[in-house]
């Protein structure tokens, strides 16, 4: 599950897995396809060809976006994304069918829908969209996050801190962006493991800890403002001091 991305990261570094999403697709060769694009772009990708369990693991799972087709067996997408709204899910659903009248697109954006996107379709457009998708799930309007002096570039993947670049690991770029995307809030160990995905195959219980600290060398020491703090017993959050 690993491919090309941004030239700002360094190959040493390898890649990371951050930005968890869900394909519900039941055209083999296109869901195949869409995978195979999404991982090369570093998503982490669940894939289903059946509504019912699409819906299912929507429930069930942490995603950060859903890419969800309306003609689907068992569910019908409208029918999974009233159920998700209705249940209260905010997790960001992106429309990719070949449903293109615009009763189709009023009916899926009422039902709760983030965006609609019509196939046949370019892939750089659908990362594009689900990209904004899940900014606006993150209230994150653009891909940079400003805590006091520290700048997070999801675009660029680079950490600069006090106008300094910062080189981190893929894992420690992993770790440190989705702290940053939610900034303020306490971030527990499970969610981490989550979402960054390739600290779960780290062999030792207490990988998340370790890496929480081999960052917190990188972007806290040497400044009098620490912005990496540890709450005992829940977890990690990256915030400006009150």
């Amino acid at each position: 599950m690993r491919g090309p991305r941004s030239g700002h990261l360094n190959a040493e570094y390898g890649h990371t897995l951050l930005v968890r999403v869900l394909l519900i697709e039941d055209f083999e060769p296109l869901a195949r396809s869409m995978a195979k694009g999404l991982r090369e772009a570093n998503y982490a990708v669940d894939v289903t060809a059946d509504g019912a369990e699409g819906l299912a693991l929507a429930e069930a799972g942490s995603y950060d976006g859903v890419l969800l087709d309306l003609m689907v067996p068992k569910m019908d997408g409208l029918a999974i994304l009233e159920r998700l709204r209705a249940r209260g899910s905010t997790t960001g659903v992106l429309v990719v069918t070949a449903r293109d009248q615009v009763s189709d697109r009023v009916a899926g954006l009422d039902l709760g829908a983030d965006d609609y996107l019509v196939k046949p379709f370019a892939f750089e457009e659908l990362l594009a969209r689900l990209r904004a998708v899940i900014r606006r799930r993150y209230l994150k309007p653009s891909n940079l996050v400003r805590i006091h002096d520290l700048e997070v570039d999801a675009g660029g993947r680079s950490v600069r801190r006090a106008g300094k670049t910062i080189p981190l690991s893929a894992l420690e770029y992993a770790l440190l962006e989705y702290l940053a995307v939610r900034r303020g809030q306490v971030v527990t160990r499970s969610e981490i493991l989550e979402h960054v995905y390739d600290l779960a195959k780290e062999p030792t219980s207490n990988v998340v800890d370790v890496y929480v600290g081999y960052l917190r060398k990188k972007i806290d020491d040497g400044h009098p403002v620490k912005l990496l703090r540890t709450h005992r017993g829940l977890g990690y959050s990256l915030e400006e001091p009150a």
